[in-house]
C-alpha cells in the first residue's frame, strides 16, 4: 500500500518540539505529510467522496488530508510514522458497515421473557401489605 500512495504524497520538515536535548534546536525532524486523494487513479469517486466526508478534520486548505508526526529522533521515522498513520485513517475512512438485517425475537425468548416478568409480578404482589378497611 506504501508504495501505491507515494507518487501521491509530498513531504514538509520542520523543527520538532519533542525529545531530543540540544538535537530538538538543529535538526528538522518534525515531517508533515500532505496526502492529494482527489487526483489518485485507483480510487473511486465514491472512496474519495467517502475520505472527503470522514476525513475533513484532515483536511487542510487545499484540500489535501495532512498528518504530522514528531514522535520521534529521527526525520526518517517520523515520516514513516506518517504513512503508517495515513494508511490507519484511510483504512478507516474507507470501511464500509454492513447493514443491520432486522430479526423478530423467537418465540422461545417471547415466551421466557413474559414467564420472568410473571414471576416477578407475583414475587411484588406477594410482599404487598394487606390493610384492613
Amino acid at each position: 500500500m506504501k508504495e501505491r500512495l507515494l507518487p501521491y504524497v509530498t513531504f514538509k520538515t520542520s523543527r520538532s518540539g519533542g525529545k531530543g536535548g540540544q538535537n530538538v534546536n538543529k535538526v528538522n525532524t518534525k515531517a508533515e505529510l500532505n496526502f492529494d486523494f482527489q487526483n489518485v487513479s485507483w480510487l473511486s469517486n465514491e472512496e474519495k467522496l467517502r475520505i472527503g466526508d470522514k476525513l475533513r478534520n484532515k483536511l487542510n486548505s487545499e484540500g489535501l488530508v495532512q498528518v504530522v508526526s514528531e514522535e520521534g529522533r529521527s526525520q526518517l521515522f517520523n515520516k514513516e510514522r506518517a504513512i503508517d498513520k495515513l494508511i490507519q485513517l484511510l483504512e478507516h475512512a474507507l470501511f464500509v458497515k454492513k447493514p443491520r438485517k432486522p430479526t423478530k425475537p423467537k418465540k422461545t425468548a417471547v415466551e421466557n421473557r413474559l414467564q420472568n416478568k410473571h414471576k416477578q409480578a407475583v414475587k411484588k404482589i406477594s410482599r404487598r401489605k394487606l390493610f384492613d378497611e
